[in-house]
C-alpha cells in the first residue's frame, strides 16, 4: 500500500531530480526579476529627464514601459510563489516517504527478531528454569534433613532436658554462699600501725544456713 502511495526508491530519486529542476527555474526567475527591476528604474530616470526637457510625450512613454515591466515583475513573483509551493509539497512527500521507509525497516527488523525468539520457546525456557529451581530446592531440603541416629532424636525431649539443666544451674547458683567483696586498701601514714577491725560474730541465721548447706552436701 505504501509503495502505491509514495512510490519506490526510483520515484524518490525522480523527486530529488524534480526539486533540483525547480530550484534552477526559481533562480532563473529571480535573475529575470532583477533585470526587469533595473529596466523599470531606468525608465523612471528617463521620464525624469524628459520631464526636465519639457518633453511630456516621451516621459509618458517611459512611464508606460515602466508599467509593463512592473506587470512582468508581478507575474514572475507569482511564478516564484507557485514554484515555492510545489517545492514545499515535494519536500514534504519526500520526508514522508523516508519516514515510511524507516518505519518499514524497523517493522521488518522487529519481525525478524520475533521469529528468532518465539513465544513458545520463551515459555518453554521459563518452565525449565522453574523446574530446575524446584529441583534445587528439594535437593537442599533433602540435604538439611537429619539422617542415621540424629533422625531419631525427639526435639520435645531435648527441649525438656535443656530446661532441666537450666533449672539445676539456677538452683546451684542460689545455694552457693554469698561472697564478700575484698576490702579496699587503707592508707596508713608512716610510723603508725593499722588497727585491725574487730571480727564480726555470725548471727543465728547465718549459723543455721551454714548447717543446712553442710547437710545438703552430705
Amino acid at each position: 500500500m505504501f509503495a502505491r502511495m509514495f512510490g519506490k526508491p526510483k520515484q524518490e530519486a525522480n523527486a530529488v531530480t524534480t526539486l533540483d529542476k525547480l530550484n534552477e527555474t526559481l533562480e532563473m526567475l529571480e535573475k529575470k526579476e532583477k533585470v526587469l527591476n533595473k529596466k523599470a528604474s531606468a525608465e523612471v530616470e528617463k521620464a525624469k529627464e524628459f520631464t526636465r526637457a519639457k518633453n511630456k510625450r516621451a516621459a509618458i512613454q517611459c512611464l508606460k514601459r515602466k508599467r509593463l515591466y512592473e506587470q512582468q515583475i508581478e507575474q514572475l513573483g507569482n511564478f516564484q510563489l507557485r514554484i515555492h509551493d510545489q517545492m514545499i509539497m515535494l519536500e514534504g512527500a519526500k520526508a514522508t516517504t523516508e519516514t515510511v521507509d524507516a518505519l518499514r525497516t524497523g517493522a521488518k527488523a522487529m519481525k525478524d527478531m520475533q521469529k528468532a525468539v518465539n513465544i513458545d520457546d520463551v515459555d518453554k525456557t521459563m518452565d525449565e528454569i522453574n523446574e530446575q529451581t524446584e529441583n534445587m530446592k528439594q535437593i537442599q531440603e533433602a540435604l538439611a534433613t537429619p539422617i542415621g541416629a540424629a533422625a531419631d532424636f525427639d526435639e520435645d525431649e531435648l527441649e525438656a532436658e535443656l530446661e532441666e539443666l537450666e533449672g539445676a544451674e539456677l538452683e546451684e547458683q542460689l545455694l552457693q554462699p554469698a561472697t564478700t567483696a575484698p576490702a579496699a586498701p587503707v592508707y596508713v601514714p608512716a610510723g603508725k600501725q593499722p588497727t585491725r577491725p574487730a571480727q564480726r560474730q555470725n548471727t543465728a541465721e547465718e549459723d543455721e544456713l551454714a548447717a543446712l548447706q553442710a547437710e545438703m552436701a552430705l
